[in-house]
């Protein structure tokens, strides 16, 4: 029971992680342990699972898939979207710097725990880092589309936001950002918009399963280099969590209510030359600290669990 509930537990934080444009929950499950498990489990679901039910039943196939495993994981990340969407962006718009600088420390503690994972580091591996950080710096400068989201369009961002979801320093929720998705995403949620969100669900459960056996693969087989390119996601992504931006346009909600749609990163000087406001160091340093602590404990918490089992073994 307490690893069941210590999973629920992962699958929230991992989903209040996604609600934020930047931070991916496949950092928290690379930090918290569950990675590797998280994409054996997910790419067990195939067309050949029909089979084994027939085959071997239910009970059977469901331990072979860690659908307990999976059921609590994602319980956790519904449970947790709900509960935050509104919250999270209601600190978006009122203390943004604290909430970017917490989010900030997170990632560029996870940085750190994933890269001290790679083994042999050489200058061919820094190349691989420099790549993905060049990759994540491109992808976080985009700008966001501004398309009428029909159903093929959302079902396909869904299979491509799913993707970032499951890669740390990706976030999802910033991919739907520049599709042009994500607040009406956050509506939907909201609202209970079940059609919207069943297309996007349906999207990202044929592009979960699809690209967890690519991924897999690459840890498999390329370790090193994968671990790489990952390390470097995150340190590009730190990019588009810097606490202090510029807003270089807006979305305009129904409401009348301005998003922030195009932001880029700007020194704390020229930000309060900008703005003429407090660029909140307390507030910032606070963050920053809260998020390093963050990552550093749920690694802890997670090597502690992992040397409890095994020795009860």
């Amino acid at each position: 029971m307490q690893q069941k509930v210590r999973l629920f537990i992962i699958g929230m934080v991992m989903g209040a992680a996604e609600v934020v444009p930047g931070v991916s929950g496949g950092t928290i499950a690379f930090i918290t342990g569950i990675y590797e498990r998280l994409l054996n489990g997910i790419k067990c679901f195939k067309p050949s699972i029909l089979l084994n039910l027939k085959d071997k039943g239910i009970v059977k196939t469901w331990q072979e898939v860690d659908a307990t495993f999976l059921l609590l994981l994602f319980a956790g990340m519904g449970l947790s979207i709900l509960l935050f969407a509104r919250g999270v962006g209601y600190l978006l718009l009122t203390q943004p710097i604290f909430i970017w600088s917490f989010f900030f420390g997170l990632v560029l503690a996870s940085v750190w725990l994933v890269g001290r994972q790679i083994s042999c580091f050489g200058w061919d591996l820094v190349l691989w880092v420099c790549l993905g950080a060049g990759f994540g710096i491109f992808i976080t400068s985009l700008a966001p589309l501004q398309l009428a989201p029909g159903s093929l369009f959302i079902f396909c961002a869904g299979a491509v936001a799913v993707c970032a979801w499951i890669l740390p320093g990706l976030s999802g929720s910033f991919i739907l950002l520049i599709l042009g998705l994500y607040h009406h995403l956050i509506e939907a949620i909201r609202s209970f918009d079940l059609v919207f969100l069943f297309t996007l669900a349906a999207g990202m459960v044929i592009g979960i399963v699809s690209f967890a056996h690519v991924l897999s693969d690459l840890l498999a087989k390329y370790k090193n280099q994968t671990l790489s390119v990952l390390t470097g996601f995150m340190l590009g992504s730190l990019v588009k969590l810097w606490p202090w931006k510029q807003t270089l346009s807006y979305q305009l909600k129904p409401d009348g209510q301005k998003i922030p749609l195009i932001q880029e990163p700007i020194s704390p000087l020229v930000y309060a030359d900008l703005t003429g406001g407090n660029i909140e160091p307390l507030m910032a340093s606070v963050g920053l600290l809260l998020g390093l602590i963050s990552v550093v404990g749920l690694n802890v918490l997670a090597n502690y669990k992992a040397v409890s089992r095994a020795t009860a073994e």
